[in-house]
């Protein structure tokens, strides 16, 4: 198969895919007689990729796969296709979120302990009704408190390949100090996408959920896990 027509039919994939498609899936498209090859299919890629460089979409890899997605420089435009306005999450939600992503797996009480409050079971509810964490097991301690960890959903959502692509804390302090420095507000505005779906609100309103996971990163911490957690951490 020629290249032209390699990227074509790839193209015209991941414009349809309701998700992102990996190397493999993507190589499931061709009969036996025609597959291209993996090298080849990564090389399509890469040619793709380059030709949306200056265009209003740009194709990324996330880590479910690749896709297509609004570039944030055009983000304030398109958003307008949608009235409805993305939801905003509480400072509890996104501070639960974050210690999950950066010290999972942990426990529910150990959440709490951390921050020196309980933790809303609708916050809890929330995360996992939007997919973004999951039961990975349980601690083998009375009563068998379930371990929480993120999903491969939060990824894609936050626009990350792995764990090992969230920011450290050293470089950010302050929730309020991320809006000026980081917008990815476009990062679940996706070629697949409609309007932002709006999670819960609970407690005061607070920045996006990526502003915010993005604030709570320890600057050591490999994929899965963290150091002690900073002081906005704590009630």
């Amino acid at each position: 198969m020629d290249t032209t027509n390699l990227k074509r039919i790839i193209e015209a994939a991941l414009l349809a895919s309701p998700h992102p498609l990996s190397l493999p899936q993507l190589g499931a498209l061709f009969s036996d007689t025609e597959q291209p090859g993996p090298d080849a299919i990564a090389r399509a890629i890469e040619a793709l990729t380059l030709d949306t460089e200056d265009r209003g979409v740009a194709l990324v890899e996330v880590a479910s796969g690749f896709r297509y997605q609004v570039r944030a420089d055009v983000h304030p435009w398109v958003a307008r296709l949608w009235s409805e306005r993305p939801g905003k999450y509480s400072r509890a939600l996104l501070e639960t979120l974050a210690l999950i992503a950066y010290r999972q797996p942990i426990t529910r009480p150990e959440i709490e302990q951390i921050r020196g409050v309980v933790v809303s079971g609708n916050i809890i509810r929330t995360l996992e009704e939007r997919e973004w964490i999951r039961v990975v097991g349980h601690r083998d301690l009375p009563g068998r408190p379930a371990l929480f960890g993120t999903t491969r959903t939060f990824l894609d959502y936050f626009n990350l390949r792995s764990l090992d692509e969230l920011p450290p804390l050293a470089d950010i302090r302050d929730l309020d100090e991320m809006l000026p420095q980081f917008d990815f507000a476009a990062a679940s505005l996706r070629a697949d996408a409609g309007p932002i779906a709006a999670a819960s609100i609970e407690d005061d309103a607070a920045p996006s959920p990526a502003t915010a996971v993005e604030a709570e990163a320890s600057a050591d911490a490999p994929e899965g896990t963290a150091s002690a957690p900073p002081e906005e951490f704590r009630a």
